[in-house]
């Protein structure tokens, strides 16, 4: 399974700005500023995309100290008493319809959710949007800073006992280390879980819809799933969604500060005129 390249996203980026601005010399109308604001968008997102592929291959990680830190997420929560990971896998391994249905969770549903999320949002609740494409877009940031801290997931730490789910049930998305079409020594914090968040908490702040909590369980499965197959720990998806909240009140703290800055501009333009008027004449 391949990605699309960074020079493709980039291509994409492009060639979508151009159809934008071809857009913005035509005629307005409906249909043509949904068109316009859609290739922005589709931009935008296909430009993030490019960065955070290109961000992969630059040469600023190694393998050095990963299995060491994974060791230590691994007796951290031993200390915190939170439930094993093992404990899980071995579960879905005895129940081998639930690992399954688990390992294709995670192999397939990671990107199309987010994608069908995303495009869900910008029709049908555009005033939402923004909020949650900037969350996302800071999340994938920090995460794209942090994955040079490596971190070994569970099924590469030696002597644990955890097993690759597909080797046994197939659908794996990984080569030997450093192939593949993720980075496997990049497990904290967990990507797949801050993902999900995005989907699930997103759809539950923007609809009353009661599917919306259907859609709020894809986080759980989400978590489960990349537990089970050995591919993260527990605390890699709870730093990631913890992340995805300080992105989100960055966000908001920012358009804060900015419809307060334009507030006062727009009052002090108010101001100023009328203060001028009672000036006396000079006449």
């Amino acid at each position: 399974m391949a990605w699309p390249t960074w020079q493709q996203g980039v291509a994409t980026a492009l060639l979508c700005t151009a159809v934008s601005l071809l857009l913005a010399r035509m005629a307005p109308s409906r249909a043509r500023l949904a068109g316009r604001a859609a290739a922005n968008e589709v931009a935008l997102l296909a430009g993030l995309y490019s960065i955070w592929r290109l961000a992969r291959v630059l040469p600023l990680a190694t393998e050095s100290g990963a299995v060491e830190r994974a060791r230590q997420i691994d007796r951290f929560q031993h200390v915190l008493h939170m439930p094993s990971e093992l404990s899980l896998q071995h579960f879905v391994l005895r129940n081998a319809w639930l690992g399954r249905f688990l390992n294709a969770y995670y192999a397939i549903l990671h990107v199309p959710a987010l994608i069908t999320f995303l495009v869900w949002l910008f029709v049908r609740h555009r005033d939402r949007y923004a909020h949650w494409r900037n969350g996302l877009a800071i999340l994938t940031a920090f995460c794209l800073v942090i994955r040079f801290v490596r971190v070994a997931p569970p099924r590469l730490v030696p002597g644990l006992g955890y097993i690759d789910l597909a080797t046994k049930f197939g659908l794996s998305v990984y080569g030997p280390a450093g192939t593949g079409v993720s980075d496997q020594l990049a497990a904290m914090p967990s990507i797949h879980v801050g993902w999900a968040a995005v989907v699930s908490l997103g759809a539950v702040a923007a609809t009353t819809s009661r599917w919306r909590w259907v859609v709020a369980a894809h986080v759980v499965l989400t978590a489960l799933a990349v537990s089970a197959t050995g591919n993260h720990w527990w605390l890699d998806g709870i730093v990631a969604v913890g992340l995805l909240l300080i992105g989100l009140w960055m966000d908001s703290f920012a358009r804060t500060r900015v419809a307060a800055w334009r507030a006062a501009r727009s009052l002090s333009g108010e101001v100023e005129p009328a203060a001028d008027a009672l000036q006396p004449s000079s006449s």
